[in-house]
């Protein structure tokens, strides 16, 4: 991989809710606006040259992708070590409780219930982007969550993971270079090594 575009889904029927998804086994579909918003996004990228679109094993990204690259033969991946946190007893529930949470919670600690912490879910998003970053394809577009997308933002601007992010705009693209994604890459496996929040 040279190149890497990172793009939100688009606005899915838990999202505009406010609510929590965490597991892909439980389809939550885009509404109709997020329809509107993915197809939107396939027109802003008509000119791109795009050889691999990798998502996670969420409906609302494979939804994204499919109407974004209708018109296009783009192949496809599905990268599980790219889905989002597993929010334990918060799923399905207001994305404002799981916060409530997060902002007390160690990067160790799991939610109740099981799911995730937040420095194992760091861990899994870099193995995910190696798998990318190792890939013969020239440019990948990932069709992702916000989390994996804002911490290697966040990384790039010198911040490193804190309890809480700032949201990532639907359908809209971050470009990376494989080198930036490496010095991400590099910085949350810093991290990972003695996770605390700064």
């Amino acid at each position: 991989m040279e190149r890497l575009v990172l793009v939100r889904h688009a606005e899915s029927e838990y999202s505009v809710r406010g609510m929590l998804n965490g597991d892909p086994r439980v389809a939550v579909a885009l509404t109709d606006e997020g329809r509107e918003q993915a197809r939107k996004l396939g027109d802003a990228l008509a000119s791109l040259q795009i050889d691999l679109c990798a998502t996670s094993e969420f409906l609302r990204t494979i939804e994204t992708a499919d109407l974004a690259f209708a018109e296009r033969g783009v192949p496809r991946l599905v990268v599980p070590e790219l889905n989002d946190i597993r929010f334990g007893e918060y799923e399905a529930l207001a994305f404002a409780d799981y916060l409530a949470w997060a902002r007390s919670a160690a990067p160790t600690d799991v939610p109740p219930g099981g799911g995730e912490s937040r420095a194992a879910v760091v861990d899994r998003y870099v193995r995910g982007f190696r798998l990318l970053l190792a890939r013969p394809e020239r440019r990948i577009l990932a069709v992702l969550h916000g989390l994996p997308i804002r911490y290697v933002l966040n990384v790039l601007a010198g911040r490193p993971p804190q309890p809480v992010l700032d949201q990532v705009p639907y359908t809209q693209p971050f470009r990376v270079s494989a080198e930036e994604l490496e010095e991400a890459l590099a910085g949350l496996e810093a991290w990972t090594a003695a996770p605390a929040w700064r």
